[in-house]
């Protein structure tokens, strides 16, 4: 290969000189030097080349070992070099490349319009990076994402392009996938409660003269029943071929699952046969379902409704079904109650109330966390913290997490609220994990519906890839109520299967229930939470000093850490540092605070506290 050689070196144009002085300059000794000078010039030359090979070999193997596509074109934008990975990803071999213009890869996705604007950044840039559709050999489009850079002379015109793209065509899936877990019921494939409001004020906006929708919310009655005699995978078929049998019913209309037991149908129709309709799809659904070579009928809850006469709001609609379903449930079950406004009328205030929880769950800029921060007693050092709920009205402020969280429990929001929690809670771990936070676990309150409905590892685990975050940066805390909720079943399971993939259960508000013992020793549970109700009196209250040593050194014992809430004064976290307490949470050292202040309290600390 021919290698060019710099003449912008003194030894080559000394050696140049002492050229013909070698044959021409009489004196011998002269022409030595001279002859010595020649030599001295070669071996410049001859060291030049050898740098200007190595170099050249270590750019081709740098092209080689590269995982990104190079390709290097020349002002014509015709391929001069590709390295392997372009071969890898387009299945063209380097030898059908030269030669041939990048333009003949183009998939047909965009438009004049798409490339004129590309060429005339590159040219008055000299720079283009942007996501652009190509096919491979075998005629298959894919994305890429390709940066282009312009080389150009020193008069400044274009004589190569260095072309270096990357195929995001697994990243695009992904980005899809996530789009369709957010909208999709991961069991049945029918829309899940947040696609159901789009598709509920989609329809309303598109009801004309004379059309209204018949809207029927339906609870299977006893599945937990089910799950406990069959299994929960059992329950699970039952629950798929449920939605099946729906929705093959329901054709052209809109059917989806709310989450757990819970089913919703929408109908747009002209005829006013609202009852007969409901009535018919009863009898439908109630037929036997063949399950493991045995037949269930099942016991069905309905809920209905139909607009425009109860409304033309979807959170107004979607609080009216549940309002019918609710007083269908108190007439004993398994039969229809449709909605009337004597229902509206009970707990009026209530049902605003959850009207518009419904309305901040849709745009999501009321409601916020709330951080307060776990500390070691005797040091201070941080060592946690939980994320809280917090409400902030438009118009009445912040309104109490006691107040609202009833209500989201009794109206079937409490699964929503629940993921916007672990949304939110694990986009901010991962904002903090590159802001110069403390590298710590960030709590999050688990509530009995979450449990129950069985998607709880399923959010978990998108919320963790999309932000790439561990499971053990994210900790789980459930209250002892939920333990004991009936409709959860057997919990031991289910924590196992949670603690197996790395993330750490703690038990809040320890000491209220009535089985604390028992369940701690068969549930896998790391860190329990000892209520502030016995932190309260101390050290005054014998009874409760009694009680708070007697459950430091039963945690001990069974190799569970302890954290004491509610801890407010010096004399509470001495008693408790004297006690053997290493964790502590209250006002004492922090009350919960928004994110953006609990950054500029922590972010300049060092980072010498590592992850729970």
């Amino acid at each position: 290969m021919w290698l060019p050689v710099s003449l912008n070196r003194p030894l080559m144009w000394i050696a140049l000189v002492a050229l013909p002085a070698c044959v021409w300059i009489p004196d011998a000794a002269l022409r030595i030097v001279a002859a010595c000078l020649v030599a001295l010039g070669l071996w410049d030359a001859w060291s030049q080349v050898r740098q200007q090979r190595l170099r050249l070999r270590l750019a081709q193997d740098a092209m080689g070992l590269a995982s990104d596509a190079m390709v290097i074109s020349d002002a014509e934008n015709r391929v001069i070099a590709v390295n392997p990975a372009f071969t890898d990803i387009t299945g063209y071999e380097s030898q059908e490349m030269i030669g041939r213009k990048l333009e003949t890869l183009a998939a047909p996705r965009h438009d004049k319009a798409f490339y004129q604007a590309f060429w005339s950044t590159l040219k008055a840039t000299g720079r283009w990076e942007g996501e652009m559709w190509n096919r491979r050999k075998h005629g298959d489009e894919y994305p890429e994402w390709l940066k282009v850079r312009a080389i150009t002379d020193k008069r400044g015109n274009v004589t190569h392009f260095i072309n270096l793209f990357t195929d995001i065509s697994a990243q695009k899936a992904r980005e899809h996938d996530l789009r369709r877990i957010g909208y999709e019921d991961p069991l049945t494939g029918l829309p899940n409660r947040r696609r159901l409001h789009e598709l509920m004020s989609s329809r309303l906006r598109g009801l004309r003269a004379g059309e209204s929708l018949d809207m029927v919310l339906i609870d299977i009655d006893g599945l937990k029943s089910i799950n406990d005699s069959l299994g929960v995978d059992q329950g699970d078929r039952l629950l798929a071929r449920f939605g099946q049998r729906l929705a093959s019913y329901m054709a052209g209309s809109v059917v989806g699952r709310l989450g757990g037991d819970e089913f919703m149908v929408i109908r747009t129709t002209t005829f006013d046969d609202h009852d007969k309709w409901v009535a018919n799809l009863r009898d439908h659904m109630c037929r036997p379902f063949e399950i493991n070579e045995q037949s269930l009928r099942l016991g069905l809850t309905f809920g209905t409704c139909r607009a425009p006469e109860d409304g033309r709001d979807s959170a107004v609609l979607f609080q009216r079904l549940e309002s019918a379903l609710y007083s269908a449930k108190r007439l004993g079950r398994n039969n229809s109650q449709r909605f009337r406004p004597a229902l509206d009328k009970q707990d009026n205030p209530q049902l605003a109330l959850v009207s518009d929880l419904r309305a901040a769950l849709v745009s999501g800029d009321q409601l916020e966390l709330h951080y307060q921060t776990q500390h070691h007693p005797g040091s201070g050092a941080l060592i946690g913290m939980e994320a809280l709920l917090r409400w902030r009205h438009p118009k009445d402020g912040m309104i109490s997490p006691g107040e609202f969280i009833p209500l989201a429990e009794r109206h079937g929001l409490m699964a929503e609220l629940g993921s916007w929690v672990i949304e939110k809670a694990c986009a901010q771990q991962a904002h903090w994990q590159h802001s110069g936070m403390p590298k710590i676990t960030v709590w999050i309150n688990i509530s009995a519906l979450q449990l129950f409905q069985g998607d709880l590892e399923t959010q978990l685990a998108t919320c963790l890839e999309r932000y790439r975050l561990q499971p053990a940066q994210i900790g789980l805390e459930l209250t002892e109520s939920v333990l004991l909720d009936e409709r959860a079943g057997d919990m031991g399971p289910r924590l196992q299967t949670l603690r197996g993939l790395g993330y750490a259960i703690a038990i809040d508000d320890f000491g209220t229930g009535y089985s604390s013992l028992g369940y701690l020793k068969r549930l896998p549970v790391d860190k329990i939470k000892l209520d502030r109700a016995f932190i309260r009196e101390l050290p005054n209250d014998q009874a409760d000093a009694a009680i708070v040593t007697a459950v430091l050194a039963m945690a001990e014992g069974m190799g569970l850490e302890v954290v004491a809430e509610g801890v407010e004064t010096k004399e509470q976290c001495e008693f408790l540092v004297d006690a053997g307490c290493t964790q502590v949470q209250g006002f004492y050292f922090a009350r919960p605070l928004p994110a953006d202040e609990l950054e500029q309290r922590w972010a300049p600390l060092p980072l010498a506290v590592g992850v729970n």
